[in-house]
Parts: structure tokens; C-alpha cells; sequence
């Protein structure tokens, strides 16, 4: 297992490293960057929105989109990505899953079909308690590409907090499978917090299960994991 580990007591010194890490890349050449959103990317998007970095030659792919939610929605990826980087950093296409597609599993066949003609040099992830990445829920086959999927019940509460009411939250969405995850040339990946040790326990101590989808990555050639906690590679 190609993995890396580095571990920070400063949360603000890995948020300046992980976007010192991405400038790097562009000036190596670097030119498709896969997306992740939610509250541990903001610090992130943050810093490069303050950065002299630029996206501009580049192209990016996110992770995955809610179904039903017009781009519109304050709560939609499209959206998200708009504020925390795009109106300042934009890249020359960025690509998320359509959400509002007549057929979705159609819209996830063309999304596979997209990464394709571009492969991902740098995918950025981070990870759900359940070890979930994108919206791999545990159960999902290693081999799995972009799919719908039925939110579970835990990542829909997880989420909640960002709506009005549990109601709100989608119940389904678009997704990269962990195959297209697995299929970039390097995999950056950000856990913060207690509420994330199991997760990050299970890729750097335990075995690859589909019960914990981020231990697919130890399948993975170049892996860097940056996190605050006090956890050691087995």
C-alpha cells in the first residue's frame, strides 16, 4: 500500500498545507482535479480563494450531486462550489452530475463517460463516520463507477444540519463509484476530527472491506491522508 500519513496539531497548518499541496500540482502540470464539497473542504477552498493560484487551463470533476435539487438551491453542490471556489477560482470547465436529468442513471452512464476522456490527476476526498467517500455508502462494490444512490439514514442526518428540517434533505443522489475514485493518479484525502477516527482507523490499521469504502484506497498507488489525529499506519 503506497500510502502516505501526516499528521498536524495545527488544524490551520494542515489546511495551508493541503493548499500549498494543490498549487503545487498545477504548477507541475496538473490539469483535472476531482472535487469534494462539505464542511471540512470550506477551510480548504478558503485558503486557495486567498491564493495566487490559478485554475483557469484547468478542468474539474466533483464527486456527486443531490437529486431533485435545482442548481438554484442554497444546499445544492453546484452552488456550494460556486461560493466556496469557482467565483473566484474558476477552472476552464467544471463538470458535477446533472441532478435534475430526465434519467439519472442515464446522466450517471454519461458522467462515467466524461471521466473517461478526462482522468483525474488529483482527487480530493474527504470521509463520512461510516467511511463512506463521495456517497459510497458500506455495501458499495469496490468495482462500482458513477451510480445512483439511496442516501442512508445516517448521511442524510449528517446533512441535516445544513437544511431546515430532516424532510429536506434529499433521499437520492449521484455519485462517482469508488472505481473512478480509485482511477486517479493521486488521491489527496482530508479527515479532521473525532467523529472521523473509526473511518480513518479502518483505511490505516484495518483490512479492505466494503463495510468501510475508504479502505478501498489501500488499493491505490498514491495516497496522502492529512488529518489532526493521533493515528498511526499499521
Amino acid at each position: 500500500m503506497a500510502l502516505q500519513l501526516k499528521t498536524f496539531e495545527n488544524i490551520n497548518e494542515l489546511y495551508d498545507f493541503a493548499a500549498q499541496f494543490l498549487q503545487q500540482k498545477v504548477k507541475d502540470g496538473a490539469k483535472t482535479f476531482g472535487l469534494a464539497t462539505g464542511g471540512t473542504m470550506q477551510p480548504l477552498y478558503k485558503n486557495l480563494r486567498q491564493s495566487d493560484v490559478d485554475f483557469s487551463s484547468c478542468t474539474s470533476f466533483n464527486l456527486d450531486e443531490y437529486i431533485g435539487l435545482p442548481i438554484t438551491h442554497p444546499e445544492s453542490y453546484f452552488t456550494y462550489m460556486q461560493k466556496e471556489l469557482f467565483e473566484q477560482k474558476p477552472f476552464h470547465k467544471s463538470y458535477l452530475p446533472n441532478g435534475l436529468a430526465e434519467d439519472a442513471e442515464l446522466e450517471a452512464q454519461h458522467y462515467n463517460e466524461l471521466l473517461a476522456k478526462h482522468p483525474i490527476d488529483v482527487q480530493l476526498l474527504g470521509v463520512g463516520e461510516n467511511g463512506h467517500i463521495g456517497f459510497n455508502e458500506p455495501g458499495t462494490a469496490f468495482s462500482e463507477k458513477t451510480h445512483v444512490v439511496t442516501l442512508t439514514e445516517s448521511t442524510r442526518q449528517a446533512n441535516a444540519r445544513f437544511f431546515d428540517s430532516i424532510d429536506e434533505v434529499p433521499t437520492k443522489a449521484i455519485t462517482m463509484g469508488i472505481d473512478n475514485i480509485l482511477q486517479a493518479k493521486e488521491v489527496l484525502v482530508i479527515a479532521v476530527g473525532e467523529k472521523k477516527r473509526a473511518a480513518l482507523e479502518s483505511l490505516l490499521q484495518g483490512e479492505a472491506t466494503v463495510d468501510s469504502p475508504i479502505t478501498a484506497l489501500q488499493q491505490h498507488a498514491n495516497v496522502l491522508v492529512l488529518t489532526d489525529l493521533n493515528i498511526s499506519l499499521a
